[in-house]
C-alpha cells in the first residue's frame, strides 16, 4: 500500500513510519517543508489552506497525526494554536481528499481521549457522549473536521489516543527523573483514572486500523486496564524500586501548569478499547506493570 503520514516527525510518527515500511508499505510524508532527508514529503500549508489535490492522487491510505503539542502552559495563543492546527489541518486534508478522482480507501485521523472530559468512575466506550472543557471541545471539532472525507465514501477511523507510555517521549519520559530521584508521588487525590497505552500498541493499533476494513468511526486507543493515578504511581515506584511518598497536591499542579493540570493530570477518564477488542486487535501490553517492566528493563 501507498500510505501518506502527517506529523511523521513527531513522537508517534517517527515510530509509525519505519513500522509501515518494514511491513512492505511505501510511505510518503505530508509536511510544511519538502526538504526532509528521511522521507519524501508532499508540501502543504494548512494555516493558509494550501494543498495540491494532484499530489494526493493514487494513495491507498492516510494516517493523520499532525497537530500542535498540548504540552506547555495554555495561554490564549497556545490554545488557539492547539485548536487551529487540528481543526484547520484536518478540514483541509478531508476536503482535499473529497475532491480526488481516486481517493484513498481509508483515513485514520488522530483524536484524543480528552474527548470524554472529566468523568470520574464512569466506564467510557466509543459510543459515550463527549465531555466538557477545552480538550473535549477541541477533540469534538477535530473529529468533525473529517466529515468531508467520510461523505466522499472514504472509510474514516477517528483514533482517540490515550496517555502514551514510552521512555522516549510523552508522559512517562517526563515522570521518570523525579521518580528515580525518589520525589515522585500521587497527583491530586490519586483517584482519577488514567487510560494509558504503550507506544508499541499505538503503532500496532494504527496499522491495524489501516488494514481492517470493517473498522470505522471512533476507536479508543487505550490498554484494556485503565488505572487510577494512585495505582499508576505505586506501580511505577515498584518497578523502579523507588519510594513514592511526595504527592503533588492539586493546587500545586495548577500553580505550576495552569489550566493544563486540570485537563491532563487531574481529570478522570476510565476508558475501554471496545472497538479494537471487537475487531480482534491483540494488545502487546494489556496490564500496566508488565508494560512498564518491558519499557524499563
Amino acid at each position: 500500500m501507498k500510505v501518506l503520514v502527517t506529523g511523521f516527525t513527531g513522537f508517534i510518527g517517527t515510530k509509525l513510519v519505519p513500522a509501515l515500511q518494514s511491513s512492505g508499505h511505501e510511505v510518503v510524508g505530508l509536511s510544511r517543508r519538502a526538504d526532509h532527508k528521511q522521507l519524501r514529503a508532499v508540501q502543504w500549508d494548512p494555516a493558509n489552506g494550501k494543498l495540491n489535490p494532484s499530489e494526493l492522487e493514487g494513495l491507498d491510505a492516510i494516517v493523520h497525526l499532525a497537530g500542535e503539542t498540548i504540552v506547555g502552559r495554555w495561554t490564549a495563543a497556545k490554545k488557539a494554536r492547539i485548536v487551529d492546527s487540528r481543526k484547520q489541518g484536518t478540514q483541509l486534508l478531508a476536503e482535499t481528499l473529497a475532491k480526488l478522482n481516486r481517493p484513498p480507501r481509508v483515513l485514520v485521523s488522530a483524536s484524543a481521549i480528552g474527548y470524554y472530559g472529566d468523568r470520574g468512575n464512569e466506564m467510557l466506550r466509543e459510543e459515550s457522549t463527549p465531555g466538557s472543557g477545552f480538550l473535549a471541545d477541541t477533540s469534538v471539532a477535530w473529529e468533525k473536521a473529517t466529515q468531508p472525507a467520510q461523505q466522499k465514501g472514504i472509510r474514516v477511523v477517528r483514533a482517540r489516543i490515550g496517555i502514551v507510555l514510552s521512555t522516549e517521549g510523552g508522559a512517562l519520559a517526563k515522570m521518570l527523573l523525579p521518580f528515580k530521584l525518589g520525589v515522585g508521588g500521587v497527583v491530586g487525590n490519586g483517584k482519577q483514572y488514567w487510560s494509558w497505552i504503550a507506544l508499541e500498541d499505538v503503532i500496532g493499533a494504527l496499522q491495524f486500523a489501516v488494514m481492517t476494513e470493517s473498522l470505522h468511526g471512533p476507536v479508543n486507543l487505550v490498554a484494556p486496564q485503565a488505572v487510577t493515578n494512585r495505582e499508576f504511581t505505586k506501580t511505577l515506584g515498584r518497578v523502579i524500586s523507588r519510594p513514592t511518598i511526595f504527592p503533588l497536591p492539586a493546587f500545586a499542579a495548577r500553580l505550576v501548569l495552569g489550566e493544563m493540570a486540570d485537563d491532563l493530570l487531574l481529570s478522570s477518564a476510565r476508558i475501554e478499547p471496545m472497538q479494537l477488542r471487537k475487531h480482534g486487535y491483540k494488545f502487546k501490553h494489556e496490564e500496566l506493570e508488565g508494560a512498564l517492566r518491558a519499557m524499563l528493563r
